[in-house]
Order: C-alpha cells, then sequence, then structure tokens
C-alpha cells in the first residue's frame, strides 16, 4: 500500500483539476508524489454522465501523473459531515499517510464545496485519534494526522494565504481540466448551457491564475487558504516577490 506525499480531496470530479492541478503537477517535477480522492461522481452535474465522468476523471489523473484516485461515491448535492462519511475519509487518511491535504474551498457557491471543505477538515483531525477504529481490506489502521491542511481557492475569490508559482505547469493544469470534455466549453456541444460551460469560464481559470502569479512575481499561480497556523523552521525558505 503505497503512502503519498499529498492527498488532495474534491467535492467532484474537476474540482481538484480546476484548482490545484497546477499544484500537484509542480510538486510531481519536484519529486514529490500525489493521490486525488473525489467525495462523489459528480452525478447531479447537468452535462454529462457519471460514467463519462468517471472516463474523464481517469484521463485528467493520467495526465497529472498521480499515484492513484478513488471515488468514494459519496451523494452528490446531499452529503452530510456526519460520523460515517468522517470516517470514509479518514479511512483515506490513514491508508495514503500524507503530510498535506488539499481541500476544496470553505466558502463557495456550490454548496457541496463547503461542506466537503468542513468534512475534510474534521476527518483530518480525527484521523489522529487512536480511539478511533478503522480498518481497510481487513487490517486495522494506524492512527495518523498530515502535517498540513490547506483549502484551495474556487468559483468564488478569495484572498490566498499561500501562492504556489504554477509557471512550468499551466499548460498540463490546463489539459487536466480539458480532459473534461462533457462539463467545460465546447461550440459544437449540444448539451445545455451551464455557469462553467462558456468560454468566459474556462479563460478565468488562465486569468486567475496569471493575477495569482503576478502577486508573487511569477508568470501564473494558484492560491491557497491556511487551515492552521503555519511554522518554518528556516526563514530563507521563504520567497517574496521578486
Amino acid at each position: 500500500m503505497a503512502t503519498v506525499d499529498i492527498l488532495a480531496f474534491g467535492a467532484h470530479p474537476d474540482d481538484v483539476e480546476l484548482s490545484c492541478s497546477g499544484t500537484l503537477a509542480l510538486q510531481r517535477a519536484l519529486g514529490y508524489s500525489s493521490a486525488i480522492i473525489d467525495l462523489t461522481e459528480g452525478e447531479l452535474g447537468t452535462r454529462g454522465t457519471r460514467e463519462i465522468r468517471k472516463q474523464e476523471a481517469q484521463k485528467a489523473a493520467q495526465i497529472l501523473g498521480v499515484e492513484a484516485r478513488e471515488n468514494l461515491g459519496f451523494r452528490d448535492g446531499f452529503f452530510k459531515n456526519d460520523e460515517a462519511h468522517q470516517l470514509a475519509i479518514v479511512q483515506m487518511i490513514r491508508k495514503y499517510r500524507p503530510k498535506t491535504v488539499l481541500a476544496n474551498a470553505f466558502t463557495d457557491r456550490h454548496p457541496d464545496h463547503g461542506r466537503g471543505a468542513a468534512v475534510v477538515k474534521e476527518a483530518v483531525f480525527l484521523a489522529g485519534l487512536r480511539e478511533i477504529a478503522t480498518q481497510w481490506e481487513g487490517q486495522p489502521q494506524e492512527a495518523y494526522r498530515p502535517q498540513m491542511l490547506l483549502h484551495y481557492i474556487q468559483f468564488q475569490a478569495h484572498k490566498p494565504d499561500i501562492i504556489v508559482n504554477i509557471g512550468a505547469h499551466i499548460q498540463t493544469k490546463m489539459k487536466a481540466i480539458e480532459a473534461y470534455a462533457s462539463q467545460f466549453y465546447d461550440p459544437h456541444s449540444q448539451e445545455p448551457e451551464t455557469v462553467i460551460s462558456g468560454r468566459n469560464f474556462l479563460e478565468s481559470i488562465t486569468y486567475r491564475a496569471k493575477d495569482l502569479g503576478r502577486l508573487i512575481g511569477a508568470d501564473y499561480g494558484e492560491g491557497f487558504t491556511k487551515a492552521q497556523d503555519i511554522g518554518i523552521q528556516d526563514l530563507m525558505n521563504l520567497q517574496g516577490v521578486r
């Protein structure tokens, strides 16, 4: 059972690609491993089907070169932040034992995003309590708590606490997003229009990344908000605007 450095959770397939796939591509280039956990299959989406989105998610995972991608099968639009859902996420955290967890935005247009952020945050804490028993493939899991939890920025703009320079990986990010052909801009599609299917939304991914990059003197960036205070051991590892 392989462990990973980064475990990225998304309420829906494509949440991770839209919001933090440039960071996953960067970290892979630096020699770090990652995996993606989708909470739902996005079955309430106006365009496409759950089968199509499953295929698109796997294609995107291949583009990003992640070690694994799993879907917890939570009910799209109606999953809860309760014990059963928390424990399912605890199992994933204990299975992959990541140093860093990435999760949905706490406040966003889609209610699943905030709910996904909250349930992952609670599960990150609970995963470290040894009195909470979980199993995987019939074997007991050891308690484990990641070192860092960050929330990525989604549909609504938020002031980031951290901006990652993804300048060399914007093309990988866009290719991963474009793997979801059923969801995003396609002038030949006969499917109904949605908030995210227009040209403007797709272009907004790039111009937001440009704007975040501008703030740190880079070509492109991805922003995150912190879930806890962040400590460092070497002040010289911090980089400001060039």
